[in-house]
C-alpha cells in the first residue's frame, strides 16, 4: 500500500499555514513515495501563488485550482477525482494532524481489510468550544437517525480504496458536510468503516472555517442521505407520531358518543399520507442503489 497512496489536501485561504505545513507534508512523501495533490480552493489570499512556490520542480506533487470557491467537500472531489493510486488519504491544510499516524491508519486497513479507516479524534482536547458543540450536534442527530457504529464520522482524516471513493462523491454535497457524508454512504453501502485514534494539534495558523452553520447543513445532509438510501426510517416514525397521537386525540370523542373530532382526522390521514410517501420514496431509494451497483 505504501506505493500506491495519494494525500489530498484541500486548501481555501491557507497560505500562511501552507507555508509552514506543506514543506513537511512534501518531504514525508518523498521519503515513503507516495503521491501529493493540494486542491486550491478559490482562495482569496496567495494560497495558489504559495502552492506552485513551494511544489516548482516536485514532481509527485500535483497542484489543482478553483477559479471559485466550491466549498470544502468540492475541493476534495476534485482531489480525488484525479488520484491514480489504488488508496488515498485526506488531511487539513491547517497542519492540525500528525502525519506519522497515516501509518497507523495503513496498518489498521491492512489487518482489517477495511475500505475506509477513519482518524478517530475521541478524547482529544478541544480547542474550539463551538467547534466541539456542532460536531456533538452531528453525532447526535446521527445517531438518533441511522445505525452509526462510528464515532468521529467527521474526522478530516480519512484513508479509504479509491474506486469507492470515486463512485460515491457524486452522491456528495460540497459544503463541510462532505466529510460526514462520505463516511455514512460508505457505511449505508455495507462497506467496512473502522476507526483508529490519532492524535491533533491547534491549527498552525489562519482562521478555521467550521462554525455551528456547518452542524445545520451537515444535518440536513444526514436528513438527504436518509432518504437517499433508508427513507422509510425517516417517514415512518413521524407517519406512527401522527397516527397514534390522531388516535389518542379522537378515541375520547368517539367514546363519548360526541363523533371523531376534525384534528383527529386530519392527523391520522396525514400519517396515512406519510406512509405512502415514504412507501414511493423507497421505491425510488432501490431504482438509486441499482444505478450504484
Amino acid at each position: 500500500m505504501e506505493k500506491q497512496l495519494t494525500i489530498i489536501i484541500p486548501a481555501y485561504n491557507e497560505e500562511s499555514s501552507l507555508k509552514s505545513f506543506l514543506p513537511e507534508v512534501i518531504t514525508f512523501c518523498g521519503q515513503h513515495s507516495y503521491s501529493l495533490i493540494v486542491v486550491d480552493d478559490g482562495s482569496r489570499d496567495k494560497t495558489y501563488e504559495t502552492l506552485k512556490e513551494l511544489t516548482a520542480n516536485v514532481d509527485f506533487v500535483r497542484i489543482f485550482h478553483h477559479k471559485v470557491n466550491k466549498g470544502y467537500g468540492g475541493a476534495i472531489k476534485t482531489g480525488i477525482q484525479n488520484t491514480l493510486t489504488r488508496c488515498l488519504i485526506t488531511i487539513d491544510a491547517d497542519g492540525q494532524h500528525y502525519l506519522e499516524d497515516i501509518f497507523k491508519l495503513i496498518k489498521k486497513m491492512k489487518e482489517t481489510d477495511a475500505d475506509m479507516v477513519i482518524g478517530s479524534r475521541k478524547g482529544q482536547k478541544v480547542h474550539n468550544y463551538y467547534r466541539h458543540v456542532g460536531k456533538s450536534i452531528i453525532r447526535s442527530f446521527a445517531r438518533l437517525t441511522m445505525t452509526v457504529p462510528i464515532y468521529d464520522i467527521n474526522s478530516g482524516m480519512k484513508l479509504c480504496d479509491t474506486a469507492l471513493a470515486q463512485k460515491y462523491i457524486a452522491l456528495c454535497p460540497d459544503d463541510m458536510a462532505y466529510s460526514d457524508f462520505i463516511a455514512l454512504v460508505f457505511l449505508n453501502q455495507k462497506h467496512l468503516v473502522v476507526e483508529e485514534p490519532i492524535r491533533i494539534r491547534e491549527r498552525r495558523d489562519g482562521k478555521s472555517k467550521i462554525s455551528l452553520g456547518t452542524a445545520y447543513s451537515t444535518i440536513l445532509a444526514i436528513i438527504h442521505i436518509l432518504l437517499l438510501f433508508n427513507p422509510m426510517r425517516f417517514f415512518l416514525p413521524i407517519a406512527m407520531a401522527c397516527i397514534l397521537f390522531g388516535v389518542a386525540w379522537g378515541l375520547p370523542f368517539l367514546l363519548m358518543g360526541r363523533g371523531v373530532s376534525n384534528g383527529a382526522i386530519i392527523s391520522i390521514l396525514s400519517g396515512l399520507i406519510l406512509v405512502f410517501l415514504g412507501l414511493i420514496a423507497d421505491q425510488i431509494s432501490m431504482f438509486r442503489k441499482e444505478r450504484l451497483k
